[in-house]
């Protein structure tokens, strides 16, 4: 089977097409074959290893692990002896193990049905982006009905998902994005959109409750001055994380004054429970995935680098699907 490999870091440029042997089947995974991938921040960071934390947990010197991709939509070839929940012939999604492949595996409980209501571009679409901005609003800002929330990134991947779940959970939604992203934040429910090359949103007089900065282009302290008394602002990875990680490690002497603020920095969790929530919500048209553009398996590097030139408008989906 052919499979995309990066056995060095630093560049997009240095991933390879390569053929390879199908993923030997161990006794709790699911062998898939590929209809759909989506590319996130996560692979592109896997990538190039601009975050520390990838060369200590994945390869200091090189990855560990060559494969590539972690979303994922396809049919099950086979099962390992101890699966029980899925069988051959099965349409699934969720996260696996090096996805921008022909065949992948996944763990029992990091996939799930697909929906039939949706493609598997869009199912594919859907599992890290829709669960981080799940984690961001439910578990760590705490969203509330009637509660002001500012999502900066809002027409991103994570921040398509965000804007929707933020209407779900019955705020009043303030979109920052792109003038280009505007109508999209409009047609998922924003009451509020701003165009950050238009206006910088640090000096509005509204506080927010909640703010969810996905790739946060202000500091922590700009934000705080639009944070509400007793607000909660969370980072959400992104190319700046390490600076947002040391500005909160300083942050508390600015934020002294006021103990009731809270900030956060997030890395997802994704976990069963939140996947089969999610897709409960897709079965029912509660939210849906933004494709900004579906490119063939063999242009997947070039989906990648469109990841990595950003202003990309949900999610970049790759087909294995001729």
């Amino acid at each position: 089977m052919k499979a995309v490999y990066c056995t060095k870091y630093g560049s997009v440029d240095n991933l390879q097409f390569k053929e390879i042997e199908k993923p030997t089947l161990k006794e709790n995974r699911l062998l898939i074959k590929m209809h759909a991938a989506s590319v996130n921040a996560l692979d592109l960071h896997l990538i190039i290893a601009d975050i520390p934390l990838v060369r200590l947990m994945g390869g200091l010197f090189k990855p560990s692990d060559p494969k590539v991709g972690v979303d994922l939509a396809g049919v099950v070839e086979a099962v390992g002896s101890n699966v029980t929940k899925f069988k051959a012939g099965d349409e699934v999604f969720g996260r696996g193990s090096g996805s921008f492949a022909e065949y992948a595996t996944a763990g029992e409980t990091a996939v799930a049905l697909k929906p039939a209501s949706l493609s598997f571009a869009e199912a594919a679409a859907t599992p890290i982006a829709a669960i981080t901005a799940l984690q961001a609003l439910r578990d760590r800002a705490k969203v509330q009905p009637g509660q002001k929330v500012l999502i900066q990134g809002a027409g991103g991947g994570v921040g398509t998902f965000a804007v929707q779940l933020a209407k779900l959970f019955g705020a009043e939604v303030t979109a920052v994005c792109g003038a280009n992203s505007i109508e999209i934040a409009h047609a998922l429910g924003a009451d509020h959109i701003v165009d950050y090359a238009a206006e910088d949103i640090t000096a509005s007089s509204v506080q927010f409750d909640s703010i969810i900065a996905i790739n946060g282009y202000h500091s922590i302290h700009a934000y705080r001055h639009i944070l509400s008394p007793a607000g909660v602002y969370v980072g959400v990875g992104g190319s700046k994380i390490m600076r947002s990680m040391l500005e909160m490690m300083m942050a508390g002497a600015p934020f002294a004054g006021n103990k009731k603020q809270k900030i956060a920095n997030m890395m997802t969790t994704p976990t069963p429970a939140d996947l089969l929530y999610l897709k409960d919500l897709l079965e029912a048209q509660k939210i849906k995935p933004i494709i900004d553009r579906i490119y063939p398996f063999s242009e997947t590097i070039q989906a990648i680098k469109h990841m990595q030139n950003g202003h990309v408008h949900g999610k970049i989906v790759i087909s294995m699907e001729q």
